[in-house]
């Protein structure tokens, strides 16, 4: 693993893009990775992500250096800079500075962070009015939903459900025209950016070299949200740190790739403290650094997946997340990533969501797209390991342990019999039935017909041949 900076530099330096870019000679990327958008760019693109895992695993292992640094630099930069180690301590801190700042209403930038704190039911408990500002968090929280993609977070809903909620709202008649329903919402949420007291953003990475913030957005609600209120509080997980500017370069090529296939993404922000002369902002700003079980995480065999940069690109290629949806996952972060990082951070609830990485069926596209080089299933598997062993069976998750299936699927006689009887399954009246349950099951079903069998009957026919 590379230990330092230095380090990473030698690494990089013998990439074959850039300024040096040589022509590319065939080297086989992962099939996902040949997109537009990089193999006009990169010569290998590939080689660019293990970059990227490098300097996520290296920034994660020296974290206490680089948390220590990244608040000396805010500090300087006259952000006030606290820490808190779990959920309900963040949310305490994020009010105790809206109250002393007499904060009444909030507006809010994308903050998955802040989904997994359950932020803005806090913040309404104690009077103070949060307002989402992506358009997408906008309509979740009018619906009282809950985001099904980390990045797309109303993918699993159309225009048609946003016209009714819009309609529903008072923000119009119905209209499901993209384009209308785009420009009520900016109408509606303008007037709630103009009368805030606060902003809040996450910040999708943190140079702890000069303590500037990089944040990410598409429709530019973040901007308001850093300029426009007195004051900007930006919630911070532990691990979206990197260790110096250039390496912000990196990560945010691979971001807007991974995420939505563009080279850039439409408003990147590089933050570093209030307003002061000659630079524009927020009168004061806070950032609170949010640990919430990522130490814990830190310290196990899955440390991993505090690389992730929360692209979705996961998501997008996972065969099961696409056919069972986000909200399957019963979690704040879904797919592959959510199946990792959902049951780590649960901590000692971790057999509430000892079932997530079973709902994977190990293909590995979740790791060739992953942009810092995540080794998912890998992750899975000790997860799947963590769960045995720690006694977080699938009897204490309300399904059918699999015991009584390895006891039968290793009696072959036992095995012919049941076959057999299966058979009985549509010939037999449903009333007759042994087992109440098997009847409430079997009532608004039909077995399909049993075809099985033959196989066993061509092998005894052969053993034993006519004379």
């Amino acid at each position: 693993m590379i230990s330092t900076p230095q380090a990473i530099d030698r690494f990089a330096s013998q990439l074959p893009f850039g300024v040096k870019a040589a022509v590319y000679e065939g080297t086989r990327a992962p099939t996902v990775w040949r997109r537009d958008a990089l193999a006009r760019d990169y010569a290998n693109p590939d080689a660019l992500r293990k970059l990227a895992s490098q300097i996520k695993q290296h920034t994660i292992e020296h974290l206490d250096q680089y948390l220590e640094q990244a608040a000396e630099k805010l500090s300087a930069n006259g952000v006030e800079v606290l820490f808190a180690e779990t959920s309900e301590r963040a949310k305490e801190l994020a009010l105790h500075v809206m109250q002393r700042e007499s904060v009444k209403v909030v507006v809010k930038s994308k903050s998955m962070l802040s989904e997994e704190l359950h932020l803005n039911a806090f913040l309404q408990k104690n009077g103070i009015q949060a307002v989402e500002t992506d358009l997408g968090e906008y309509i979740i929280q009018i619906d009282d939903d809950i985001p099904s993609h980390i990045v797309k977070p109303i993918v699993h809903k159309n225009r048609r459900d946003i016209a009714k909620s819009f309609e529903r709202e008072g923000l119009g008649d119905y209209n499901d025209d993209p384009q209308t329903i785009t420009h009520r919402a900016r109408k509606h949420l303008r007037r709630e950016f103009l009368r805030a007291d606060c902003g809040m953003t996450g910040a999708n990475f943190v140079s702890a070299e000069s303590g500037r913030m990089a944040l990410v957005t598409n429709e530019g609600n973040a901007r308001w949200c850093v300029t426009a209120p007195r004051l900007h509080i930006a919630m911070i997980g532990i691990e979206k740190l990197v260790p110096r500017d250039r390496d912000l370069g990196v990560m945010l090529n691979l971001l807007a790739r991974s995420a939505v296939g563009q080279q850039l993404t439409i408003y990147t922000q590089f933050l570093n403290g209030p307003r002061s002369p000659g630079k524009d902002g927020p009168e004061k700003m806070t950032v609170i650094f949010v640990d919430n079980g990522r130490s814990r995480v830190l310290g196990s065999n899955c440390n991993e997946i505090l690389r992730c940069i929360r692209c979705g690109a996961c998501q997008n290629v996972c065969p099961v997340y696409r056919q069972a949806s986000g909200h399957a996952y019963r979690a704040t972060y879904q797919g592959p990533v959510g199946a990792v990082l959902s049951p780590l951070l649960a901590g000692k609830d971790f057999a509430k969501y000892a079932d997530l990485p079973k709902a994977s069926s190990l293909c590995g596209a979740c790791n060739e797209v992953c942009p810092v080089d995540i080794p998912i299933p890998d992750l899975l598997l000790r997860l799947r390991d963590k769960a045995f062993t720690e006694g977080a069976s699938e009897a204490k998750r309300g399904t059918p342990p699999m015991a009584p299936y390895a006891w039968l699927a290793t009696h072959p006689q036992v095995w012919r019999a049941g076959i057999k009887a299966s058979n009985l399954g549509n010939s037999l009246p449903l009333k007759l039935s042994p087992i109440p349950a098997m009847q409430r099951w079997l009532g608004p079903r039909d077995l399909p017909p049993f075809r099985g069998g033959a196989f066993r009957e061509w092998m005894q026919d052969r053993k034993n041949p006519p004379a």
